[in-house]
């Protein structure tokens, strides 16, 4: 890295110097000595093998390889300074394609309305939004942004939390009233639990804390899906007690058509996060597209 940009200088001072007609004009436009200027001529011509320059006390002149030289410096310097403008503009307009991935209920109910809002103010972004049950592996780089319940184990991505976000449990009245409403986690082994399940991540036991430790109960039911939309009609329906992320009941436990199960214990967090490689750090459209949605989810 430190050879290219030692290159790019060389480059840019020869097509200077080049400009300036001789080395004592290009040694005044440089802020350096003419013989400082020289030296430096020197250098590239060693470096490079070849003379650039036909020199004489009066005038100076280019060599067949010092024009071939300036002719691809004066290209590389233009790439250079159309790139830096591209990425200057970038910072003003976000622009491309920006890939984003998101689970079935929460992308659908959530992710996706904002979407719509994020495109009215950035057209120049868009968005292809892939809704998945089970998150995509960080190895796959299919996408640039994935909204995830909990903060990723792999050091290569950046989690940022979007909001807070508890698991709880609950069910529906009638349910709690023709079997009772359990007092400890040991007595949901004897309840009607939905399971969720997703992929090959075990299921049958809930994580429930409290003051005096962690508890694992073990749970059993006659009903199973790996879609969390159904699990919860279900337990609207009376069939069983669920452990489902607050964003999704909360509505219902405000209506009352589901009721808080074990309150006084705790279950573990689903905060939502948006998830990043590193590598997308710096891309514009990125950060803006994450900056949107905490806002969003911060109102």
């Amino acid at each position: 890295m430190k050879e290219l940009t030692s290159a790019s200088a060389e480059m840019a001072f020869f097509s200077l110097l080049i400009n300036a007609g001789s080395l004592t004009a290009a040694a005044r436009e440089l802020g350096i000595s003419p013989p400082a200027a020289t030296r430096r001529l020197n250098l590239i011509e060693k470096r490079l093998g070849v003379s650039l320059l036909a020199r004489t006390t009066r005038r100076m002149s280019l060599t067949a390889e010092g024009e071939e030289y300036l002719r691809h410096a004066r290209r590389v310097l233009s790439d250079i300074q159309d790139f830096e403008h591209s990425l200057t503009q970038s910072m003003v307009e976000p622009q491309g394609l920006l890939r984003v991935n998101a689970t079935l209920g929460f992308g659908r109910s959530q992710i996706a309305p904002l979407i719509s809002t994020f495109y009215q103010r950035y057209p120049k972004v868009h968005v292809e939004l892939q809704l998945t049950v089970n998150p995509p592996l960080v190895s796959d780089n299919s996408f640039d942004v994935c909204i995830r319940f909990g903060e990723p184990p792999d050091s290569r991505m950046i989690a940022r939390k979007l909001a807070d976000n508890r698991r709880l449990l609950c069910a529906a009245p009638a349910y709690l009233e023709k079997y009772g409403n359990p007092k400890t986690p040991r007595e949901l082994a004897r309840h009607h639990c939905i399971t969720i399940r997703h992929g090959d991540e075990a299921h049958g036991l809930w994580r429930l804390s409290s003051t005096q430790g962690t508890e694992l109960a073990k749970i059993n039911g006659p009903l199973v899906t790996n879609d969390g939309d159904i699990a919860v009609q279900w337990a609207l329906d009376g069939l069983g007690i669920i452990m489902r992320a607050e964003w999704d009941i909360a509505r219902y436990l405000d209506s009352g058509r589901l009721q808080e199960v074990l309150k006084h214990y705790r279950t573990p967090e689903a905060n939502i996060y948006a998830v990043y490689p590193q590598r997308h750090q710096m891309a514009r459209r990125v950060r803006v597209f994450v900056d949107f949605l905490s806002e969003a989810f911060a109102r």
